[in-house]
Formats: structure tokens, sequence, C-alpha cells
């Protein structure tokens, strides 16, 4: 902890952190299991906390993610900020919040955050209040804590948003990756089935999508191309029309 007059623990503001990734044909989302002294019921939640009094947003969402699940040293976009005045009406929300904090009562808004990586590539850790944090798919999702599914939700329409003129879909993938592969990752952000031929020649005609000379290996299939990202020839924009 860093030695300051003002390093305590702002009651009003929090941040919580929507983590996606891709595994094989699904889009997870970590969440945590958080778990009071005393108590054997646990809850879901995205990660999140409140802030210090000391600290920025952006260092304050890391900080929260890296406290709660271990993985750090990733990109996190802020996307919204939620602050309605009802939004913790739950008895369970109520209870946990007067079992953890010293202002339970305290009127919070949260700034949100969301990045998308790869999972293979983060091994979660959970500590402080975090019984478990898991990588659970977003279709799966049921009942959260406070208004998180709400924040989830949110979370998906923007990278919906984002998909047509942001390169963000590649950071669900490994380095070397298939059409097939990146058009499932399309296909389950937009929650649409897209036409495989008018994908591929939109994809490639971006210019940044390059062919390997590489193709799949072990699989039982006929061994499909292997693709990459080329960051050096994206010129700000996909400048695709919707798929």
């Amino acid at each position: 902890m860093r030695e300051t007059s003002n390093h305590e623990l702002n009651p009003n503001v929090s941040v919580d952190n929507v983590i996606l990734g891709f595994d094989d044909d699904e889009i997870k989302v970590l969440l945590i299991e958080r778990q009071p002294a005393g108590s054997s019921n646990g809850s879901l939640a995205l990660p999140g906390n409140l802030i210090y009094d000391d600290e920025t947003l952006d260092q304050a969402a890391k900080r929260v993610l890296m406290e709660l699940t271990g993985i750090s040293d990733i990109y996190l976009q802020q996307f919204h900020t939620f602050g309605d005045p009802g939004r913790i009406t739950k008895k369970q929300d109520i209870e946990w919040l007067k079992a953890v904090r010293a202002h339970p009562e305290a009127r919070v808004i949260t700034v949100a955050y969301f990045s998308l990586i790869r999972i293979d590539e983060y091994e979660p850790t959970p500590s402080a209040f975090a019984k478990n944090a898991i990588w659970v798919p977003v279709d799966e999702v049921k009942s959260l804590v406070f208004d998180h599914n709400e924040i989830l939700n949110k979370a998906l329409v923007d990278v919906q948003q984002k998909l047509y003129h942001q390169p963000i879909a590649f950071k669900l993938l490994p380095e070397k990756f298939t059409l097939a592969q990146l058009q499932r990752v399309y296909e389950i952000i937009l929650q649409t089935e897209l036409d495989k031929r008018n994908f591929r020649r939109k994809i490639l005609k971006t210019g940044f999508v390059l062919p390997l000379d590489e193709k799949q290996q072990g699989v039982a299939h006929k061994p499909a191309t292997l693709y990459m990202f080329d960051q050096s020839k994206f010129n700000g924009g996909l400048q695709v029309s919707h798929f």
C-alpha cells in the first residue's frame, strides 16, 4: 500500500470489468464468486470494487482486476457509467455490502470497462473477496449481483458496435487463425449467422488479414489455411459495410 494521506477507499465510486474471451466455439466472460467472511453462500459478479481517492479510474480498473483474478497487463477500455439511484435492491446484495463495506448505504457510481483477450493466455487466480474466478459462456450467464447483468449486456452491445470500426475481433483469436474461426467470432458477437462467401470476400478485401503458407495441423477434416492480422496494414477503419 502506498504511503499517502488520502489512500482511502472512495465509498461513492467503483469500477467493474467485463473481460471477454473466445474459447473454441464460445465467447465467455470472466466472473468471480464472491463470499463474505462467515458465509457459505457465493454469488457471481463481474470483477469490481471501490476506487482509492489517490488513483485514476484506469489505475483502479487494473488494480481491482489484478486483486480479484490475478490477471494483469491487459488493455481495458472504458465504455459506460452506471449511476441509477436504485441500483442496489436485492436483499442479498444489501447484506453483502453491510459485511464488507464501511459505508454500505452509500450511493455508488460505477465506471465500467471491457477487454477482449485470448483465454489460453491467462490463468485466473482468485483472491481478496473472490472465492472463485471462472469463465462462463455469455449465453449461459444467469442472475448476477447488483446490476451486473445490465453492465454485461451493455458491454456486449458496445463490442458489437465497435466490431465494424476497430479490429477487436482479432484480440480473441490466436496469432494464427482460420477464416472459419474469425467468422465464428463475428457470428457470436453479432448473434447472427453470416454468409461464408460474403464474409470472406469482405474480410480479405480489407488487406490486413493475410494468408500464410501454413495450414492447420492435427485436425480430422481437411486442414484449412492459416491467416494473420497485420496491424501495419490497418488504416484506422475496417472499410466494410455490415456483413
